[in-house]
């Protein structure tokens, strides 16, 4: 089956986060967004089905996975990253964010040390500084058009400041980066030497481009079992973000005791009866919709790099190893904070997030998510060059 992206459909007076709550956020009604990671297309048919056949059945009590569930997730990353997970290690949860505060709860004192590499997805700072543990940033260097680790300040960060928990974001929201496998094994063997524990947000994982390959980190070597939680979910893949539905694989049986204590004490065992299947319906057969999808968002990436590059210098980007999010280089324009938000807000009516927000070290860039249908990011990349044009 051929799949359409370039359909427009609209989203308003949907209660979509995305669309239609501009006013209470300060921002133009007519501002396109390109900003919260959720995408603008139809799941996969199956998905639709399975959901229909739920609603036709009319009864939506208390739903749990049953077998077909746990084998269609096994089998997905069995089938696309050769990695056997076993069922005992997965943990059902809301969220992948809710998991992460999970851990952190979990696996760190209050007062005690929790490592992130900035600029990464902002709510990895919340979780840490709501729950009050001390926050450690191993901020990434930009070298050229990629951002790299730096091992020595990481393992230093690490020992000098007794961390207990380190949240890996791998492929890494917003800068784009897809981890070597010798860059997770690097920083897996100081956390082991270290007894760090680390919890890796893989929600990304199925979005990787040309030349790069994800690799789950608990698959790397049987040992990592030890001191990994590998955070997953169908939401980014198959656009199923406000079914609420992730899987948690904890494979070393203390660490998933410790999880499913803080996660018994939160009451929040239960599954969205849509999550379950519409989760168990994406990984049995949306297989062939990614494909198509993949090769869509990726002449979205060329699409803007050229625009970008002939059009409005002043503009830049780095060229995403994976994600659909684009880390937008915005320091040529000279602005401030305050007038770069204006600039594109008020003036090219498009709406982005600010790299600020995901820690200092994104002052002057810019998130743009463009899992859109081409005809709008073309739209909002005109209204950018009719803005820069008059600067």
């Amino acid at each position: 089956m051929a799949y359409s992206f370039d359909e427009i459909i609209d989203r308003r007076n949907t209660n979509s986060i995305k669309y239609g709550f501009e006013m209470g956020m300060h921002v133009p009604g007519d501002a396109i967004p390109l900003w919260v990671a959720d995408m603008d297309f139809r799941v996969p048919d199956a998905v639709t089905a399975r959901l229909q056949e739920v609603v036709n059945h009319g009864i939506y009590g208390y739903s749990e996975a049953g077998e077909g569930y746990y084998r269609a997730v096994l089998e997905w990353f069995a089938s696309h990253y050769a990695w056997n997970a076993k069922q005992e290690w997965i943990v059902k949860s809301p969220g992948v964010v809710y998991a992460l505060s999970v851990c952190v709860q979990a696996f760190a004192r209050e007062g005690e040390s929790v490592l992130i590499q900035s600029p990464v997805y902002h709510p990895f700072s919340d979780v840490v500084i709501r729950n009050s543990r001390r926050l450690v940033s191993n901020p990434l260097v930009l070298a050229g058009d990629r951002y790299e680790i730096d091992f020595d300040d990481f393992e230093e960060k690490i020992r000098k400041e007794q961390v207990k928990l380190f949240l890996l974001c791998s492929p890494h929201n917003p800068v784009g980066r897809v981890w070597t496998r010798e860059e997770l094994s690097r920083m897996m063997e100081i956390c082991r030497r270290c007894g760090v524990i680390v919890v890796s947000d893989e929600i990304h994982c199925d979005f990787t481009w040309e030349g790069h390959r994800h690799h789950i980190l608990a698959g790397l070597d049987p040992e990592y079992e030890e001191n990994t939680v590998i955070c997953t979910a169908p939401s980014k893949t198959f656009n199923l973000a406000g079914l609420q539905c992730s899987n948690i694989f904890i494979p070393d049986k203390d660490l998933r005791k410790r999880f499913l204590q803080i996660h018994d004490r939160n009451a929040c065992d239960l599954i969205n009866t849509m999550g379950l299947a519409a989760a168990q319906a994406a990984y049995e057969a949306g297989s062939e919709w990614l494909l198509q999808l993949k090769e869509y968002l990726w002449g979205n990436i060329l699409f803007m790099e050229q625009y970008l590059k002939e059009k409005i210098p002043q503009l830049g980007m780095l060229r995403p190893e994976g994600t659909y999010l684009v880390w937008m280089d915005a320091r040529g324009l000279g602005f401030t904070e305050q007038e770069r938000q204006r600039f594109f807000l008020e003036k090219a009516k498009v709406w982005l997030n600010s790299g600020r927000v995901f820690g200092p070290e994104g002052e002057g860039f810019e998130r743009v998510n463009i899992a859109c249908p081409r005809p709008v990011l073309k739209q909002a990349l005109e209204q950018l060059k009719a803005a820069a044009d008059t600067l």
